[in-house]
């Protein structure tokens, strides 16, 4: 008979983001005539840059025609957008990356999700509490944990991110294979400078761990001395891999591109302990199970390099920024101590001794704002709670006004 995995089991009731969803859905069937301003789930609100909407059409046109009608086109990206993202991303910035080191997705949560089918199912994972769920949810549905009691996973290595280490987490005390690491930081908006990200890298070469490096924001960084890529840290091509998306860097969440870097020398090791080779791993898995990202979405990727795309996504991620200030100001106003905002789209406020969903709860009903409980994202995130700063700016002005106006 046909089977179930029962790993699925383990999972809590829903996903975070679906439960904020049935709770505003509620809120609107109650009070239909509330105007909720929307500061939860990192979803984009601006148009794409006019650069990426001319090459996408420019795409489309080419699909219209006979003579330049492309069909399967390469799993691991077309050369153009490897190319430019070799040298624009990296090389750049003095990382030795080369294109074919690089693969081309429809996302950075598909890639940091599939990504664990390379390992074994019995390795030890090491996350950060907060952590962004897609992390720990796909490895308990692969298996890799035992059941959920008080707030974790059993067979889990948590990293506790609190105020009293700057919410960035420490070097494991117990031997892990496979470490998650997210900066800027989703949920908490933290970064992290390059000595601290030299400690991990130096930790993985000791204990022959894998770094799994999220850097979905780097885009928001602003400070020049804060690394954009682990790869700017010496060594981390043997031991690191990264993953990057357009969504929040060029507003392709509703579009779809993002890549993954695994350089050839980064290596895991076979049941002997025979070090292996994890980008050929990588390759079969894309060309198994994964047929590409469409032509006219990586011609809008490309744009992003060109000249006035470069300017135009940085207008764009400058705007979000300039959100992400006004909302700190009005929480530092309200007496509220939060970190995140600067370098980050995210702002991470600390609820002064409220519940996290008791928090969230207010926000919803009294200011009509809709946030993230922190508690949504760890043990370590009760009591807090994410504000986002992907609205427009109109948007963002009044939800301030109303959370002042609900708080008092």
């Amino acid at each position: 008979m046909i089977r179930v995995n029962e790993h699925y089991d383990k999972l809590q009731a829903s996903y975070l983001f679906s439960d904020i969803a049935k709770r505003v859905t509620t809120h609107q069937e109650t009070h239909p005539e509330a105007d909720i301003i929307r500061l939860g789930i990192g979803d984009v609100t601006r148009a794409l840059p006019g650069a990426c909407i001319r090459a996408f059409h420019q795409g489309v046109d080419e699909m219209a025609d006979d003579a330049s009608f492309r069909g399967y086109g390469p799993e691991q990206g077309y050369d153009f957008l490897r190319e430019a993202i070799a040298r624009e991303d990296f090389q750049t910035r003095g990382a030795d990356i080369a294109p074919d080191e690089i693969f081309v997705s429809d996302g950075a949560k598909c890639d940091t999700a599939n990504f664990q089918e390379l390992f074994s199912s019995d390795i030890k994972i090491a996350i950060p509490d907060p952590v962004y769920p897609v992390y720990l949810d796909t490895n308990v549905m692969a298996g890799r944990t035992g059941t959920f009691d008080s707030g974790r996973y059993q067979g889990i290595c948590y990293m506790d991110c609190t105020k009293e280490n700057n919410f960035i987490p420490e070097l494991p005390k117990e031997p892990v294979d496979l470490i998650y690491l997210c900066f800027p930081n989703n949920p908490t908006g933290t970064t992290i400078t390059k000595p601290e990200l030299k400690r991990w890298v130096d930790y993985a070469k000791e204990t022959n761990a894998l770094i799994l490096f999220d850097a979905a924001y780097e885009a928001f960084i602003r400070d020049d001395d804060l690394p954009r890529s682990i790869y700017e840290i010496e060594g981390a091509k043997e031991v690191a891999v990264e993953f990057r998306s357009y969504s929040k860097t060029a507003g392709f969440t509703g579009t779809r591109c993002a890549y993954t870097v695994v350089p050839k020398a980064c290596r895991v090791f076979d049941q002997k302990g025979n070090p292996t080779p994890l980008h050929p791993l990588w390759n079969r898995r894309q060309c198994t199970k994964f047929n590409g990202v469409s032509y006219p979405v990586q011609k809008a990727a490309e744009a992003v390099y060109s000249p006035e795309g470069k300017a135009q996504v940085r207008e764009l991620a400058d705007y979000y920024l300039g959100n992400a200030k006004i909302i700190r100001t009005a929480m530092d106003t309200l007496g509220f101590a939060c970190v995140g905002g600067e370098n980050s789209p995210y702002i991470w406020i600390d609820g002064n001794g409220r519940d996290s969903w008791e928090f969230f709860d207010l926000l919803l009903n009294k200011a009509g704002v809709v946030c993230t409980p922190g508690a949504g994202f760890g043990r370590c995130g009760q009591g807090y709670i994410r504000i986002s700063a992907f609205n427009s700016l109109e948007n963002v002005e009044t939800a301030m006004t109303r959370m002042k106006e609900a708080i008092k």
